[in-house]
């Protein structure tokens, strides 16, 4: 399905060169408009600091910018967004929309994703683009709100009326009202929608409106933002946001705040500064992966077994009774208070296809080394350990790796299959890591 009018879908380390979108060129390379390209330039050159998630680089001899490890949302000043995704939609069987899919389902493993609802999203991510994706959530979760019924509350109201309500205010009744008997200065209660979570619902509604290129999301947007009618838009988010209700009877509201705080505040891990900032939404894979796996390896393991994630107990020296250079492996898997497994997540595509071995799988060297010296201090020098990789056509299979010199540590590359979920592990390996205890 092609994608709508200002967003153009990128991949982790394609190149972007300033032109026509619509001109094809070969792949890993996209066009994006001058004026984009020129914003983006200033991203990697401005006063505000180099950003991690595009560089300088070149295209067939001329000025080129490519894109890093991030995935994401990338909204230029200009109004055109670019959406960049996993580099694995290009080896696993679905394409792009897989792997929209892919990073929607990642994203719920982070913190402050949790709303993303399963099945409804990853479904949308099949025929929407990412931008479009988030705000369908948003709408859908403020149509239940509407469905509910909004919130309202009672609010003290000030002023000078033509009829008495409420509590009468003497004083400035006296000081403003002596010549006009007809009017009194009152102070009243007044039953109101007007509160600050209608407020930031009906402002990102407003931002949605303007920014969607989806038919459908600005049907629903309109409909919904006629109920709001009577509520003015927020105008200081954060004042607002900060006035938020956390009550029991307010839970219904989450969801959809959550999503009105990307929309208005473009909460990003990588926000994109400077004089001309826009929001942006920019997620490192190498932490998505690792939480990936995280949340989801629990579930394949034996009762006994347990997992601990960012492992910082040891480290790599000791001097003048202190120590330095903390280990910290992603991933440790232990049986009460004893490491069985040491385990480090690598967002990198392997090759362990036939002929692939005199090249080294595309295994880097370093990870060996930071393997060993976790496997030394966390295990003691004996036991198993792990590098994660994603699974794809070309990695398929655990490969076994022994260190000569060290025989009680062994080495595993692993692959972990994202659409099951699942990390393929050697039958034999965790009965091996019960009986070690």
């Amino acid at each position: 399905m092609p994608m709508p009018a200002g967003v153009i879908t990128a991949h982790e380390f394609d190149r972007l060169v300033a032109g026509d979108a619509a001109t094809a060129l070969e792949a890993g390379v996209r066009a994006v408009p001058a004026s984009t390209y020129r914003w983006l330039e200033a991203r990697c050159f401005g006063g505000d600091g180099d950003a991690p998630w595009i560089r300088p680089a070149r295209w067939r001899g001329r000025p080129a910018l490519q894109l890093t490890s991030h995935a994401g949302i990338v909204q230029a000043a200009d109004g055109v967004r670019i959406e960049v995704l996993p580099k694995v939609g290009k080896a696993i069987a679905g394409g792009d929309a897989s792997a929209r899919r892919l990073l929607v389902a990642m994203l719920r493993c982070l913190p402050g994703f949790r709303h993303v609802r399963a099945g409804s999203a990853e479904q949308l991510a099949l025929r929407m683009p990412l931008p479009e994706v988030f705000i369908a959530g948003f709408l859908d979760g403020v149509r239940g709100i509407v469905k509910r019924g909004l919130r309202s509350d009672y609010r003290q109201c000030v002023g000078n009326l033509p009829a008495l309500r409420g509590k009468l205010l003497l004083g400035e009744q006296l000081r403003r009202n002596r010549l006009h008997p007809d009017r009194f200065f009152t102070a009243h209660d007044e039953f109101s929608s007007d509160r600050a979570e209608n407020r930031l619902l009906h402002a990102a509604l407003r931002r949605v409106l303007a920014q969607s290129s989806s038919r459908e999301n600005q049907r629903l947007a309109r409909e919904l933002a006629f109920v709001f009618a009577e509520v003015p838009p927020s105008t200081a988010p954060a004042m607002d946001f900060a006035r938020v209700q956390r009550d029991r009877g307010m839970a219904h509201y989450a969801d959809a705040l959550a999503w009105a705080r990307l929309i208005l505040e473009g909460c990003s891990p990588l926000p994109s500064g400077g004089a001309h900032a826009a929001p942006s939404l920019l997620f490192p894979m190498a932490a998505l992966f690792e939480a990936y796996v995280a949340r989801h390896l629990p579930a394949q393991l034996p009762a006994l077994l347990h997992l601990a994630v960012q492992a910082r107990s040891e480290h790599l020296v000791r001097h003048a009774q202190a120590q330095w250079f903390r280990l910290q492996p992603d991933l440790l898997l232990k049986q009460g208070t004893a490491a069985r497994m040491v385990l480090d997540t690598k967002w990198k595509l392997l090759d362990s296809r036939s002929g692939s071995a005199a090249r080294g799988y595309g295994l880097a060297e370093a990870d060996f080394y930071q393997l060993h010296a976790y496997g030394h201090a966390y295990l003691r020098g004996v036991g198993e350990m792990a590098l994660v990789y994603p699974m794809t056509d070309a990695f398929a299979a655990p490969l076994e790796f022994t260190f000569p010199h060290n025989p009680g540590l062994r080495l595993w590359a692993l692959p972990f299959c994202l659409e099951s979920a699942r990390l393929h592990l050697p039958d034999a390996l965790l009965p091996q890591l019960l009986q070690a205890g």
